[in-house]
């Protein structure tokens, strides 16, 4: 079983406008409202997998009780810990091949509730096999809270998809505890040693075993339309991708996460691994839904994709 983790989710709602006209009113003759969170997109698309999944992370009110039962119905297993706020909305304007969005804060989570929430997170924690952890702590919980969920799963030596960037992702690399996996893009990598960071092959490898990743099995940087570079252990690999025409690229990076995870799920060689993780980011891309993968077209794209290693 795999356990995904949002804790900050939202209710995405998307408005798709010909033209969005400021300063007065625009109807809407088509919404789309979807259980949010990049923990909920790894979710779905590991639900698509037909790999065995439990969704978690804090919820409440109305909006969180219209996440529980839509996900209930789309037949993904959810074991969220309720808390008092409610649940955020996030709102995206489609309009005119741009896309504008409103992004709520949600919830100020108190700290009852966030020791309560870790000692629930322990026993989901020994219930599975893997745990992937996605996107921004909602407020009220520390920047160290994800070290301290990992601490949980590294004392019952479960392994850890981590996809989170900013103080969090800084300070789970300063901890003792670390996750199996992070996948930072090169502006992260820029952000955590404090200088830019190129796409650059040599580069990349150098920051790559800078000692603040030490500990860490995989490393996995997105570059983009570029594919993207990783480091296994003292391993390199760099991922050549084959050109696709992108409808959306929103949720590609989660479609990549929950490849990473059902690939760790399986024992996935290295190659298969970053093959697989890869497909799903840019199957995702193909699509308009967010979160979504057509795996029609897996064997296709899968059968294109390079891994190089340096």
């Amino acid at each position: 079983m795999i356990l995904t983790v949002t804790m900050n989710p939202s209710v995405d709602i998307s408005y798709p406008l010909e033209k969005f006209n400021l300063d007065t009113v625009n109807r809407i003759s088509k919404v789309s409202k979807t259980p949010g969170g990049k923990g909920l997109n790894v979710t779905r698309v590991l639900k698509q997998l037909e790999d065995k999944v439990v969704a978690t992370g804090l919820i409440g009110g109305a909006l969180g009780m219209d996440i529980q039962k839509k996900l209930t119905e789309m037949g993904i297993e959810n074991k969220f810990f309720e808390i008092s706020g409610e649940t955020r909305n996030c709102i995206a304007i489609l309009h005119e091949g741009n896309q504008t969005e409103i992004l709520e804060n949600g919830p100020t989570i108190s700290q009852s509730e966030s020791e309560k929430f870790l000692e629930y997170f322990e026993k989901l924690v020994q219930e599975v096999e893997i745990i992937s952890i996605s996107g921004s702590l909602p407020n009220g919980l520390e920047d160290d809270y994800y070290s301290k969920m990992i601490q949980i799963c590294n004392t019952y030596e479960k392994p850890v998809v981590l996809d989170c960037s900013g103080k969090a992702l800084l300070e789970v690399l300063k901890h003792e505890y670390k996750p199996k996996v992070i996948k930072p893009n090169t502006e992260e990598l820029s952000q955590l040693i404090g200088k830019e960071v190129s796409k650059d092959i040599g580069e990349l490898k150098e920051t790559l075993k800078n000692e603040l990743f030490d500990g860490i099995e995989w490393i996995i940087v997105s570059l983009g339309a570029d594919g993207a570079f990783a480091k296994h252990n003292d391993k390199f690999y760099k991922v050549n991708i084959p050109k696709i025409e992108v409808v959306n690229p929103v949720g590609s990076g989660d479609s990549t996460v929950a490849g990473i995870t059902s690939a760790i799920y399986e024992n996935a060689s290295d190659e298969n691994l970053l093959k697989k993780a890869n497909t799903l980011g840019m199957l995702n891309a193909m699509e308009k839904l967010t979160g979504f993968v057509n795996l029609e077209n897996y064997e296709k794209v899968f059968s294109k994709i390079e891994i190089v290693e340096y």
